[in-house]
């Protein structure tokens, strides 16, 4: 048996499981495989493979690099996205190094910009410490032990 695959964090879990050991959604059953993913598995880590195709041009999304969810794909949807260890975060991070409340990302039409939140560790933006700037694609955001890296669709 295979196993399943969490669509909302990625996290890799049991076949028998009906619920996501990482995040706790509800595990579909469905086709877990897609005619263009994301992120590679076989591909090196990195911007390079990543398939662009798969979300519209102005579309911003987080891939995770570095941490327990390595791989794991968010896309900023929102107005307002938030970033932390709070169960309730559009973007979960659940380990000690990252704060309740952590950082926000805020989308401005086809722009992204990321905003600590008063963190304890702090939020890098291509490993310099950050309060508050745009990201651009390519940019590599660190929160606690966690490293994603900013994607943004087909046209930048």
């Amino acid at each position: 048996m295979s196993d399943l695959v969490c669509e909302a964090c990625g996290h890799r879990n049991i076949s028998t499981a009906n619920f996501c050991s990482s995040c706790g959604e509800e595990l579909s059953r469905g086709d877990a495989t897609s005619e263009n993913p994301v992120l590679g598995m076989d591909a090196p880590s990195g911007i390079d493979a990543i398939d662009r195709s798969a979300f519209g041009a102005h579309e911003g999304l987080f891939v995770v690099l570095q941490g327990p969810k390595t791989g794991a794909r968010y896309a900023l949807d929102a107005d307002l996205v938030s970033i932390g260890r709070h169960p309730k975060s559009d973007i979960f991070l659940d380990d000690i190094t990252v704060s309740r409340r952590h950082a926000e990302v805020r989308r401005d039409g086809a722009r992204y910009w990321v905003c600590d939140a008063g963190s304890l560790n702090g939020t890098y933006l291509n490993r310099e410490r950050t309060d508050d700037h745009e990201i651009v694609d390519g940019d590599e955001l660190q929160v606690g032990k966690y490293k994603l890296v900013f994607v943004h669709g087909t046209g930048s």
